[in-house]
């Protein structure tokens, strides 16, 4: 079996990745039915390495930089958050988040910053907000987020690559 084949992103003709897209939320189902929560999958440096995936398994994850415009306490999340707005630039625009950062940010310090986020994952109704887009970072020795950005000025909607 080819690399290809046992992927489970695969494209139909009009380049859909409907098979991902499946594989994916029955994952979700199945970890969720464990009482795992995937969206905060083992992040500390004890967490065991991912399975191996193909080149176009990590091409159709779209992670793109943007600047933080606007960014506000989130005071409804279940968990200390800040909801944001982030600007990818023309093609992608202006796009709602929140992030649970507030152990080494506040509002105030993000505006301006650059940050790294998936922006081709579906909306996630977040209590009464829908996020749009997952920003990106990793845990510090205490388990806080720390926000994964360039280390230079890079062009908003600039994908990783």
């Amino acid at each position: 079996m080819t690399d290809e084949a046992a992927s489970p992103l695969r494209r139909s003709p009009r380049g859909d990745v409907l098979i991902r897209h499946l594989w994916d939320t029955l994952a979700t189902e199945a970890r969720c039915s464990e009482g795992k929560n995937r969206m905060h999958a083992a992040h500390g440096l004890d967490a065991p390495a991912a399975p191996l995936i193909t080149f176009d398994d990590f091409l159709a994850v779209d992670i793109r930089i943007g600047t933080v415009v606007a960014a506000e306490p989130f005071p409804e999340a279940r968990k200390p958050a800040i909801k944001l707005v982030i600007d990818f630039g023309p093609l992608i625009g202006h796009k709602k988040t929140s992030a649970q950062i507030t152990e080494h940010y506040t509002p105030d310090a993000l505006l301006g910053r650059q940050v790294a986020a998936v922006v081709n994952f579906p909306p996630r109704q977040i209590g009464k907000f829908m996020s749009e887009v997952l920003t990106l970072g990793f845990a510090d020795s205490a388990g806080a987020v720390v926000l994964f950005q360039p280390d230079r000025p890079v062009p908003n909607g600039s994908r990783l690559f």
